[in-house]
């Protein structure tokens, strides 16, 4: 059992970033999207990690990258996220953190746990939600997309639970848009410009098998 868990909703590498298109390619884009959520995993320590996916490609990424997979076919963004929630607090996870994977200033995620109630971290513009720490079994409803942090802090209040609002600097930087890409580290400015996936290096597996 864990008190806390990292819930990572990744979607197909190949439809990723799509708003990049005026300034990479299909290829770039790609590797740049798998290489930003294999970053994720990689700084969730301690936290165990589960992805939930709907793809065979992002799936098999993700057991490379020692994370738990949780296969949501059909159900969108909102539906993924409450599913991956809802099997983890059947496991006895108290917290869970959802982050999205194209957070590559992230250096962790365990910090946000333990402060009781719904911990929320909105994007630079104070419109997306990057970061979410909610408690598993509290039935939280999910609603990303735009204006999506206004709705869920509108959503913790509904709940009755305390609201903790964070402007990490780390985890406000998501990469959306082309100016996004200016404030990349080097090797994943590298990676977007070669277009080529380099080696991940991944951790030992923290879980076991997909559900």
């Amino acid at each position: 059992m864990n008190d806390a868990a990292l819930l990572v909703p990744v979607k197909a590498f190949h439809e990723a970033k799509v708003r990049l298109g005026s300034v990479l390619s299909a290829t770039e884009r790609s590797c740049l999207a798998r290489r930003m959520a294999t970053h994720v995993v990689r700084v969730a320590e301690p936290l165990p990690v589960a992805v939930v996916c709907d793809d065979p490609d992002v799936a098999t990424w993700a057991e490379a990258a020692g994370a738990e997979v949780v296969w949501c076919p059909g159900t969108g963004l909102n539906g993924a996220v409450t599913r991956g929630v809802a099997i983890l607090a059947a496991r006895g996870v108290a917290e869970v953190v959802v982050a999205h994977g194209d957070l590559p200033g992230a250096r962790g995620f365990d910090h946000l746990t333990g402060a009781g109630g719904v911990t929320a971290i909105p994007d630079r513009r104070a419109d997306g939600t990057n970061v979410l720490c909610v408690p598993a079994a509290a039935g939280f409803g999910f609603s990303y997309g735009a204006g999506s942090f206004r709705r869920h802090c509108a959503e913790a209040r509904r709940l009755g639970l305390p609201l903790h609002i964070r402007h990490d600097l780390e985890l406000t930087w998501d990469v959306d848009v082309p100016e996004d890409l200016r404030r990349l580290p080097a090797d994943l400015r590298e990676v977007a410009a070669a277009g080529e996936e380099l080696p991940a290096d991944p951790p030992a597996a923290r879980t076991g098998g997909a559900t």
